[in-house]
């Protein structure tokens, strides 16, 4: 396992992961970007927010749905010992069709948002990604 540390978020990820350059020009909140291969990418964002786990599981749910996207599960739970959301859809684009797995933390005013978009139906990808986030530190 390596670890990765931002400053402002730390966690594990396994050694078969590769942390890519997060795209901040076209996403200023991206903090991580990491890849396994062509068929899985994690995303991790933060930023301030006022909303709270009851309200943007809501605006998640809504916002798959609108995109097209079939919602599978969506549940709070506690992870990395904080409350959250987890939720896992279906997109079914003309060019591919993937699955994605989100968790979502709100903590001191501000959202981290942990996403995996994965072709990978196996569920290695997703095992691994749920171990990284029950690593997830949010740094003083």
């Amino acid at each position: 396992m390596r670890t990765f540390n931002s400053g402002k978020i730390a966690f594990e990820y396994p050694d078969e992961w590769e942390v890519e350059k997060a795209d901040v020009l076209s996403n200023p909140d991206c903090i991580a970007t990491l890849s396994k291969g062509q068929d899985n990418l994690i995303n991790a964002v933060m930023f301030p927010t006022a909303t709270n786990l009851d309200d943007y599981k809501m605006f998640m749910e809504n916002s798959i749905s609108d995109d097209g996207g079939v919602i599978i599960a969506s549940d709070f739970i506690k992870i990395a010992g904080m409350d959250a959301i987890k939720l896992h859809a279906n997109m079914d684009t003309p060019e591919i069709n993937f699955d994605i797995h989100t968790y979502v933390f709100i903590e001191n005013g501000d959202i981290f948002i942990f996403e995996l978009r994965t072709l990978d139906i196996s569920g290695e990808s997703e095992g691994q990604f749920k171990n990284i986030l029950e690593s997830f530190k949010i740094l003083k």
